[in-house]
């Protein structure tokens, strides 16, 4: 049996400790801090959150959903979170619990009652909250369905509206990547900016 010394011992950690301690520093660190910078360089306005302004006023992200309360206003889609983006969660309930159900009628019947619609009439996710609560944009056809009620609201000629839902409905990515969607803050910032 052969006995090692404190120094042999010490010198066949060295290279693991020296190891760990490059490849803590490259990944951990180094690769961490090239990637952002990378993406504030290429992607800046998502590296620094979609934010939108008017003039140097902050109104909101483009990736963020909020609510608006005034009537002359698209709705986004409901949230569990209620808005706020440090408590982003939807509201795990399935879809067998009752509170769900009776939680989907109330906002069907509110929905209708404001876009001048049969409950059945609806788009689904008018009334249903995402998975996260807090997607900013709804379907063009979540968008049409409260056009009427937006277009009153304004005092505008519907097809205006239209025409505004219409420009600013995003095709998917590539062509071929998500659905068509509209952004309901940046809709809702153009109908802002209509002469009055």
């Amino acid at each position: 049996m052969t006995m090692t010394s404190p120094l042999q011992d010490r010198a066949g950690l060295r290279a693991p400790v020296l190891f760990a301690g490059v490849i803590l520093a490259g990944f951990g660190l180094l690769y961490s801090l090239a990637g952002t910078a990378l993406g504030r360089v290429l992607f800046p306005a998502q590296a620094g959150g979609s934010v939108i302004t008017l003039g140097e006023h902050v109104v909101g992200s483009a990736l963020v959903a909020q609510p608006f309360a005034d009537a002359r206003y698209f709705q986004p889609r409901p949230s569990a979170a209620n808005y706020d983006p440090m408590a982003a969660a939807g509201s795990n309930m399935a879809r067998s619990n009752p509170n769900l159900r009776k939680r989907i009628d109330e906002a069907r019947a509110a929905v209708a009652a404001r876009d001048g619609l049969a409950a059945a009439d609806v788009a689904n996710e008018l009334v249903t909250q995402s998975g996260g609560g807090m997607d900013p944009d709804i379907t063009p056809a979540g968008a049409r369905e409260q056009v009427a009620h937006v277009a009153k609201a304004r005092g505008l000629d519907a097809a205006v509206v239209e025409r505004l839902v219409a420009q600013h409905t995003q095709i998917p990515q590539f062509g071929l990547l998500g659905q068509p969607r509209v952004n309901v803050l940046r809709l809702n910032l153009a109908l802002d900016a209509l002469p009055h």
